[in-house]
């Protein structure tokens, strides 16, 4: 889908959207319309009782001079309706939605006034960001899908006075908008085509975008020692990989990093801890923290962020093979320690073990955050609503907490403390992959990822209920969401750009 940006006038003829408030004031333009068609539109508007609620729509055919179609989109009122950014993004999710369902090819959105307090260029750019977000498919391996039931939309055409301002702020939504397609992307990928080592040549693209990229193989990570990542992979016939990349943009080369860290389980049958077999298809996304990593990284240098990054993911699939890792192993990794495996279902955090201090060993980042679809605990503590996370810094969790608000991926602080770290000691190692019992499993996962960032300041996103949507919403089709990516810019922009 095409979005572009134009100066304030009327096209002849078409579909023109036109945003109204609860108030329904028109915009000189949509008066002139009404005006010029006997009050047709505010007699469509009583008719349907529209009220200009948040996302609602009125589509209004003919009647209207030679327009095909007038749509109106409910914007609410100023003191809560449309509040955010995020708020402007959904309105943009829902005008695509209704244009889509419409099977309209092409619209003009008339933006002549305030939306919301914020300026019509503001306004232009995140109402289309919205509707590029809404507008994701994956349709890669349908073969007989009729024309009719494809997407239609073709271009939205936003007209505005300050339309170059906002064309410039929309181009860099849209690399943001990349970085979130190409997450989904990788998490919708069925397994026997995602794999480690495919899915580390699908991150070589990246160099296009000036990324370098470096993919370490078992050999490589045996002489580092990575027993961790290497023991949840060691059942599968597909080798495991690491793959780091390496985004330079800050005005100062030699600045020090800030650095990204991904699980990437690219199929998780639980290993002989065998998950259930209802709904285990959907293990595919267990790399869904990968996945927002490297849509991150391209975000970035999409938009050439003034920052230097690091991404790493560690790249595994967890099988059930006569060689497979048991309960009751015990792995030593990259950092030294010993790790008593008690359910090789809690494979993701042996894989950021290896790759957190990798991380932090190498690159001496200002900060590691990791992403990961670790628990299912989180989902029943949160559901879908929010990310957990948890942090050794203050000040870097209200960050993560505040970009969380103002992107709309949210999130909620969990603690950490002594009792919880206590639960994860063995009697025979160093630590065991589990806690005690069915309590705290997120928070004593968390712990056992402490102890692998040493005093580096760290978080960690726990996004199991984020990565997938089964229902959709405003700009999150039905699907891989993208979780992370847009949160994680917004954090890089906000406070580590220089």
């Amino acid at each position: 889908m095409k979005i572009s940006f134009a100066s304030l006038a009327l096209p002849k003829k078409g579909v023109l959207v036109f945003p109204v408030a609860d108030d329904l004031a028109f915009s000189v333009n949509l008066q002139k319309l009404n005006d010029a068609s006997d009050g047709a539109i505010i007699k469509a508007i009583e008719a349907a009782s529209f009220k200009g609620k948040k996302g609602q729509t009125l589509d209004i055919l003919g009647g209207v001079g030679e327009y095909d179609r007038i749509i109106l989109l409910g914007t609410g009122n100023d003191e809560g309706c449309v509040d955010s950014e995020s708020e402007v993004q959904n309105l943009g999710g829902k005008l695509f939605a209704a244009l889509e369902k419409a099977k309209i090819k092409n619209a003009v959105v008339m933006l002549g006034e305030v939306v919301g307090g914020f300026s019509p260029d503001y306004v232009a750019a995140h109402l289309a960001y919205g509707a590029k977000l809404r507008s994701y498919v994956f349709h890669h391996y349908f073969t007989k899908k009729k024309d009719e039931d494809k997407p239609q939309l073709q271009e939205i055409d936003f007209h505005l006075t300050a339309h170059t301002e906002a064309a410039s702020k929309y181009q860099t939504l849209e690399s943001v908008a990349s970085g979130v397609f190409l997450a989904r992307d990788v998490v919708s990928e069925p397994p026997n085509v995602l794999y480690p080592e495919s899915y580390a040549e699908k991150c070589k693209e990246l160099k296009d975008l000036g990324v370098k990229v470096e993919v370490l193989n078992e050999k490589e990570m045996q002489k580092l020692g990575m027993g961790a990542l290497l023991g949840v992979g060691q059942g599968s016939v597909q080798e495991s990989r690491l793959v780091i990349m390496h985004y330079n943009g800050a005005t100062q080369k030699t600045a020090q990093p800030i650095a990204f860290v991904g699980k990437g389980v690219t199929f998780d049958t639980g290993g002989i801890s065998l998950k259930p077999a209802p709904n285990m298809e959907e293990m595919k996304y267990d790399m869904g923290g990968s996945g927002a990593v490297v849509g991150l990284m391209k975000a970035l240098a999409g938009r050439k962020a003034k920052v230097n990054a690091i991404g790493v993911i560690g790249l595994v699939e967890n099988m059930p093979d006569g060689n497979a890792q048991r309960p009751g192993d015990v792995v030593t990794s990259m950092s030294g320690q010993t790790i008593e495996i008690h359910n090789t279902d809690a494979e993701g955090r042996l894989v950021l073990a290896d790759a957190l201090w990798y991380t932090q060993q190498r690159f001496k980042p200002k900060f590691m955050i990791d992403l990961a679809t670790l628990t299912g605990a989180i989902v029943v503590s949160l559901g879908n609503e929010y990310a957990g996370v948890f942090s050794n810094n203050d000040e870097l969790a209200e960050r993560i907490f505040s970009a969380g608000q103002h992107s709309g991926e949210k999130v909620w602080r969990f603690p950490l403390g002594k009792a919880y770290d206590k639960q994860i000691d063995s009697k025979i190692a160093d630590m065991k992959n589990i806690g005690a019992g069915r309590g705290a499993g997120s928070i004593t996962a968390a712990q056992f990822l402490q102890r692998f960032a040493n005093d580096t300041a760290w978080a960690h996103l726990d996004i199991a209920g984020m990565a997938w949507e089964k229902k959709g919403l405003d700009t999150v089709p039905e699907g891989a969401t993208g979780f992370g990516v847009r949160l994680l810019d917004r954090l890089v922009a906000e406070h580590y750009e220089n």
